[in-house]
């Protein structure tokens, strides 16, 4: 495959040949930094970890050269930061059982300039490559800058597929804000409970250049997902221990017309009107 950087790269931890480890890819999932598939694509990673018939595939697409870095990290260039972290994504997509694991490389200054179509077009074809069920990507509501520089180039890569190959379901999925403010309704609540032996804690303590590095996100994910699965419903026992929440962005995929800032504003407006009317009920208003 030819991507947009040389440095690109595929690894097939189990080694079947390239174009057939691709093309057994059921789940997908597409993140902007080494770590955050770990941390938000982990619904797909354990439903493939054991089954014979269903393999995830990560895409990281940029080079990590903008991490924090503290203790034994401190002193890192970019460069050996950024061949370490493609070492800690390697480690994990092997501990995880992927597919395969593609790290494209880009610098994350490139992928922020609406005007630069390269990550779409290297997205583009993986996709014709793989054509997923369900896709894992980050929410359009995230705080982070590159995060939303992923989501978008996702979006616009899965409409150029045609109708019949696009993948049944697309999560945009935590990692720089929660989704614990959107409507019970409209949120995708995957159950990541009871994962073998310890798995997604294992996979995040990989990216010990993180950890160690000043960022627990070991222990924030898991506070997260055993959080979100206590604060989901007020009047309901747990029936999960775990869970992580999706926007669902299946529509804005299936229907190239519908306008991605008025789907994601949509889902603020009800939010707000929510706690306005909450609020207005007990003022008297």
């Amino acid at each position: 495959m030819k991507f947009r950087h040389a440095t690109a790269s595929v690894s097939v931890p189990d080694g079947l040949e390239l174009e057939a480890a691709l093309a057994r890819t059921t789940h997908l999932g597409i993140g902007a930094h080494a770590d955050d598939l770990e941390i938000m694509a982990f619904h797909g990673i354990r439903i493939c970890f054991d089954a014979p018939d269903q393999w995830f595939g990560g895409v990281t697409c940029t080079n990590g050269s903008g991490s924090a870095r503290m203790g034994e990290y401190a002193s890192f260039s970019d460069e050996e930061m950024m061949h370490l972290r493609r070492q800690e994504q390697d480690r994990a997509a092997l501990l995880g059982r992927y597919g395969f694991m593609a790290q494209l490389d880009f610098p994350s200054r490139q992928i922020k300039n609406p005007q630069d179509h390269c990550l779409e077009n290297d997205l583009y074809e993986l996709l014709l490559r793989t054509r997923p069920k369900i896709v894992y990507t980050h929410n359009p509501a995230d705080k982070h800058d590159t995060h939303i520089a992923v989501v978008v180039p996702v979006i616009r890569a899965l409409r150029r597929m045609s109708p019949e190959s696009r993948p049944e379901q697309v999560y945009g999925c935590e990692v720089w804000r929660d989704l614990d403010w959107m409507m019970d309704e409209d949120k995708a609540a995957l159950d990541v409970s009871d994962t073998p032996e310890q798995l997604g804690k294992q996979l995040v303590d990989v990216f010990d250049s993180q950890i160690t590095g000043g960022k627990r996100y070991d222990e924030a994910a898991f506070g997260r997902r055993r959080a979100n699965a206590t604060f989901y419903r007020s009047h309901e026992v747990d029936n999960a221990s775990q869970i992580v929440f999706a926007m669902n962005l299946t529509p804005l995929v299936q229907n190239e017309k519908k306008d991605i800032l008025d789907y994601v504003n949509g889902h603020i407006d009800r939010f707000r009107r929510d706690v306005e009317n909450k609020l207005k009920t007990q003022l008297g208003i």
